[in-house]
């Protein structure tokens, strides 16, 4: 995981040939990275999906998922951290910690995933490992310990210095195939690797009580002690081991496969999963294969050969082929026609999966994304996933009138795939809109659309993806009654709607006593300001933050229905929302401009007329970079003018930061 254009394809590309996975390595600028299979990936140079694999290193195998830099595509990310164990995130030596770094660290610590760092593009100019090392303190918070150092910088990075072992490692420029030559520590770079093994054994000292005392006794502590206490401390969160490399000159690959094995977890090492049975009680699945199945769906994928794929990871028990299963999430049986290993696009049949594991199986067509299958004997649940709002949308049309029909099954078969990318029809002009991350995401699913289903779309101008809010606390109240065709309805409720938090979501709230209103009737009351909030109330745009409560109500025997308690609840909800003071919410963005010195001035000021506020300014000899937080709205085109602005050096990055009051 990292930042874009940070070099995790490449490195992933090093890890597969070094394991012997594959026979050629492939490169991203060439268009020839076995994981980048997408047409568009190659073209564009970027990962836009994440590619699933595995290798074998020193008799473990190891699965890898090669997950997208660019923030539009961030859900790769966080469905792919869903389902793993570990991760290695990926540092530019020159860059350092860049906004979307922050972005997947931060996704991984809400999983709490255990880490490793790996600084790479040590041979650019400009590269300081030691600063990356430093903004991962500053900047992210982690606990982060460097396990090498580097052996020479930019152009005279030739290897590293192992820390841990107390030796030099050299790599072959010439020959890629040839064994990295494990040798002492040369005499120009004793002093410093003595100084920052000296730090590491600090470090661990206040992490193993062992390794404290011989460490003031000033006994002599070795590599496997270190890497016993270290792979403990990496586990359980206290400490992220820093590596470098780099992997476009196929200088560290091999021994970051060896901190993979060596500090990251196997599905042995970590607690077990959490789910939750059919009585609503919670209980541990641990990675026995003898136990029951229980298994999680992180994504889904239209295979051109194989149709439907569900990509899933299996916590407990034995996936087989042709056995039954249930989809806990709504219910529904199914049996498993085929199980495939994946590597990128490519595929292999398995006759059985164990914990651990992951694959995609065949004609899956009972599960979605976040959902979990199990035994039908036992039926759980494990916790799914939670994905960002989308930000931008598009009006589409078909090229060909008949083509209308087509446009809306390839639009509901993309949105099956990504759960950031949404598609809905205008009730007022009938148009298609697609919504999602970014101009790129949009772009990238248009272009899907006609290669994987030949359907040619027009897309118009983007626009902003709002939202509505309250600005006060106010009551709502609502009696339904109708009469007709000898049957009358009766449905009475009151709310209340209140402010809250930005970001805080929208939360719903019954307290209402069941003598006032049946509890048979809530969800109908739900289903009705749930309705009403995503229409809501000043131009059409979803609700958020603010949390409304169902204080009372009325109920007649023999005359209320669910479809009147769902009408009333529905207009009372706008009638409060309308005395509480709506507001239009805008997505605003973290952006990143990294600009040459002498254009400083005109980017700040062009920043200014966009609304923008600057939050910092790092400065060095060669580049800025300005953050700065900026309305999406005026961020269209602005690839453009930042061009026009640096002579065409300038480049950004932004992702979604918060909702603000318009």
């Amino acid at each position: 995981m990292a930042h874009i254009d940070a070099g995790k394809t490449t490195t992933t590309e090093r890890i597969l040939f070094y394991s012997g996975k594959v026979y050629r390595i492939g490169e991203v600028d060439a268009g020839t990275a076995s994981m980048d299979w997408m047409d568009q990936e190659q073209e564009r140079g970027i990962t836009i999906t994440s590619a699933a694999t595995s290798c074998y290193w020193k008799d473990h195998r190891i699965t890898i998922i090669d997950t997208p830099g660019h923030v539009d595509f961030t859900a790769e990310v966080e469905r792919s951290l869903r389902v793993l164990d570990g991760a290695v995130a990926v540092f530019c030596a020159v860059g350092g910690v860049e906004p979307q770094s922050e972005t997947v660290w931060h996704q991984a610590d809400r999983y709490r995933i255990p880490r490793i760092a790996y600084v790479n593009k040590m041979d650019r100019s400009g590269a300081d490992f030691f600063a990356v090392v430093e903004a991962m303190k500053t900047k992210l918070g982690a606990a982060a310990v460097p396990v090498q150092i580097p052996w020479g910088g930019e152009d005279t990075f030739s290897g590293v210095i192992d820390l841990v072992n107390s030796r030099a490692i050299r790599f072959s420029h010439q020959d890629k195939a040839a064994e990295p030559e494990v040798i002492p520590i040369p005499e120009e770079l004793a002093e410093a690797a003595e100084r920052y093994r000296t730090q590491l054994l600090e470090v661990l000292a206040d992490q193993d009580d062992g390794i404290m005392t011989d460490y003031l006794e000033g006994k002599k502590i070795g590599g496997s002690r270190i890497k016993t206490a270290l792979r403990r401390a990496v586990i359980s969160g206290r400490l992220v081991p820093v590596l470098c490399g780099a992997s476009l000159r196929n200088i560290g690959a091999q021994p970051l496969l060896d901190a993979i094995i060596d500090y990251l977890p196997s599905p042995l090492d970590v607690p077990p999963v959490k789910v939750v049975n059919r009585d609503g009680e919670e209980e541990s699945r641990g990675p026995d294969p003898q136990g029951p199945l229980t298994a999680l769906v992180f994504k889904i994928v239209s295979d051109q050969h194989c149709g439907r794929l569900a990509y899933l990871r299996v916590y407990s028990g034995t996936l087989k082929k042709g056995q039954k299963i249930l989809n806990a999430s709504n219910r529904r049986k199914t049996r498993i026609s085929r199980l495939l290993e994946m590597h990128a696009n490519r595929r292999e049949e398995r006759e059985l999966l164990g914990p651990g594991e992951i694959a995609a199986v065949v004609g899956l067509d009972v599960v979605g994304t976040g959902e979990t299958i199990c035994d039908p004997a036992s039926p759980v649940v494990l916790e799914g996933m939670q994905f960002a709002e989308p930000v931008i949308s598009m009006a589409v049309e078909p090229h060909s009138p008949a083509e209308s029909e087509k446009l809306e099954e390839v639009l509901e078969k993309l949105a099956s795939e990504d759960p950031t990318f949404r598609t809905h029809r205008d009730p007022e002009t009938g148009q298609a809109l697609i919504s999602g991350m970014g101009e790129l995401h949009l772009q990238v699913m248009g272009e899907r659309a006609l290669r994987e289903y030949s359907l040619r779309i027009r897309m118009g101008e983007p626009s902003v993806a709002y939202r509505e809010t309250i600005e006060e606390r106010k009551a709502g109240e609502h009696k339904f009654i109708r009469s007709g065709g000898g049957k009358s309805q009766y449905g009475h409720v009151i709310l209340e709607v209140d402010p809250a938090p930005r970001g805080s979501g929208f939360r719903i709230k019954v307290a209402v006593k069941s003598d006032e209103i049946p509890s048979a009737f809530i969800p109908a009351i739900r289903e009705g300001i749930e309705d009403a909030a995503r229409t809501g109330y000043i131009a059409g745009y979803p609700m958020t933050d603010m949390n409304v409560t169902v204080t009372g109500g009325s109920y007649q025997e023999g005359e209320s229905t669910e479809l009147a308690y769902k009408a009333a609840a529905s207009i009372a909800f706008k009638d409060a929302v309308r005395r509480a003071g709506p507001v239009l919410l805008e997505p605003i963005m973290d952006l990143q401009v990294i600009t040459p010195p002498e254009t400083i001035g005109g980017v700040i000021a062009d920043l200014g007329s966009r609304r923008g506020k600057i939050i910092e300014t790092i400065k060095n000899p060669k580049r800025v970079v300005i953050r700065g937080h900026v309305p999406l709205a005026e961020l269209f085109g602005y690839a453009t003018n930042l061009r026009s602005l640096t002579q065409g050096r300038g480049a950004y990055t932004m992702e979604p930061a918060y909702f603000d009051i318009k």
